[in-house]
């Protein structure tokens, strides 16, 4: 499974948004610069998330978006799966279609698949944005310890 830059790029949004949580509404443009994304492909994404219930837009001069949620209560897998879709190696494991396939009931490699989209799905949803800006604040305060030298 390789996630596009939908995935990518709205989980960063999403980050940076949990980031400057509490803030108030945090303009895209801010968002796109940071995050280094396309302000307008931002804004596609940003639609998708807005549609989903991840975040809110407020709408004014000071206006721009918020999480919807609590940092802690919006995992990764929740962000994935609105901007990928489901997560499964295999469309015969998405939700509906394997009552379709003829081969369902003997499948020998239908386990396995179902074992690597839950492994999956495991991982992505046991870490929550907060979780990721803890990381990064982790991160940040150890890069002040460092000396460069030329």
């Amino acid at each position: 499974m390789k996630l596009s830059t939908r995935g990518e790029y709205g989980l960063r949004a999403m980050f940076d948004l949990a980031q400057h949580y509490g803030e108030g509404p945090i303009p895209i443009k801010s968002v796109a610069e940071r995050q280094d994304i396309s302000e307008h492909y931002l804004e596609q994404l940003i639609a998708v998330l807005r549609k989903a219930g991840l975040v809110k837009s407020v709408r004014g001069a000071q206006g721009g978006y918020i999480l919807s949620r609590d940092p802690e209560e919006i995992t990764v897998g929740d962000i994935i799966r609105v901007l990928e879709g489901p997560i499964a190696p295999v469309d015969c494991l998405n939700a509906g279609e394997g009552e379709g396939c003829e081969r369902a009931e003997t499948c020998v490699t239908r386990d396995i698949w179902e074992k690597v989209r839950d492994s999956i799905s495991d991982v992505l949803d046991s870490f929550t944005l907060a979780d990721m800006v803890a990381k990064a604040s982790k991160m940040q305060q150890n890069d002040k310890y460092y000396m460069y030298y030329i």
